[in-house]
């Protein structure tokens, strides 16, 4: 049986990598809808009410517009924007994030593709929460660097309007109320927000994220061994995912470590780097924004709910 699948908002930095990777799939049927009809509400629930899987790649507004216009029990939803990852009904569109995890993709009519920022942070400190390596009620900071895609199309045109006069380094939501920060909370396991201060490079996509650990704060402080062997134990259960955890080594450069260095493909790589001495440690993950951060995922869980094989059209 071919699905058809509609993106409400294919034009979108998301929604073009979604139909990219989903272009010579066989068992689909792309429905788009034209040019002109793309802000007129019926013609978008026509749309919406004819296709099997409709993937959401629109501001949070209009995600939430185009849910209540679907008025058949038939269509499924994934949402690439934040408007629902915390709602009641929908599934974390994380497949990794626990074992059963893509079962749980797998048999919604909702998800909420995750975002770019909270992967890292959810993948770093989840597994160290639930094997009780962390409390919940730890203080986190957490940081890193993206590329300028993540901010769409506006932040595309004016980092390339600008080329080599752009800032190479920018930090952002300096006010730390960031839209992420509910996504964060609850699916790592905190009891209160990280403190979060992303950056932008001046680069067009891939990102690294950090998390540094000030263990001795703890009355017994986890080695870098227990953090790398719980990171490891906790992915190795998610069977076919996409989450590497790299081998435990002692450095003091890593110049490896390049945001850009998984572009092109869906992987989440975790690196964990460890000082027992002094208890403190940090969890360095790089992934793509638009790969594993966005349209990866979204084509992830979109095979996870269709029933194949969820590396289809994802390289690895």
């Amino acid at each position: 049986m071919v699905a058809r699948v509609f993106i409400d908002g294919e034009a979108g930095t998301t929604g073009l990598q979604i139909r990219e990777r989903l272009a010579m799939r066989r068992d689909l049927e792309l429905i788009s809808i034209p040019d002109e009809s793309r802000k007129d509400p019926a013609a978008r629930a026509d749309y919406l009410n004819k296709a099997d899987v409709a993937i959401l790649c629109l501001p949070d507004a209009a995600a939430r517009e185009s849910v209540d216009l679907i008025e058949n029990d038939t269509t499924r939803v994934i949402d690439a924007s934040s408007a629902h990852r915390v709602a009641e009904g929908w599934a974390y569109g994380f497949a990794e994030m626990d074992p059963d995890q893509s079962g749980v993709i797998a048999a919604a009519m909702r998800v909420a593709n995750p975002g770019c920022w909270p992967q890292g942070l959810i993948a770093s400190v989840r597994p160290l929460v639930a094997a009780d390596l962390l409390p919940a009620d730890f203080a986190l900071s957490y940081h890193g660097v993206s590329g300028y895609s993540g901010g769409g199309k506006g932040m595309i045109a004016d980092y390339e309007g600008r080329g080599t006069d752009a800032n190479v380094f920018a930090p952002y939501a300096l006010g730390f109320n960031h839209k992420h920060l509910p996504e964060m909370t609850e699916y790592a396991l905190l009891d209160s927000a990280p403190l979060f201060t992303p950056s932008v490079g001046n680069y067009y996509k891939g990102m690294l994220t950090v998390l540094p650990l000030n263990l001795a704060e703890l009355a017994q402080a986890p080695t870098g061994m227990q953090l790398h062997a719980a990171l490891a134990d906790h992915f190795a259960g998610a069977d076919n995912g996409f989450v590497e955890v790299a081998p435990l080594e002692s450095l003091e450069r890593a110049d490896f470590l390049d945001p850009q260095a998984v572009n092109d493909t869906n992987l989440l790589r975790l690196h964990v780097f460890a000082n027992d001495a002094r208890a403190q440690a940090a969890i360095i993950a790089v992934y793509d924004n638009l790969g594993k951060g966005a349209s990866g995922a979204a084509v992830q869980n979109l095979n996870l709910m269709l029933g194949v094989d969820q590396a289809t059209s994802l390289a690895a």
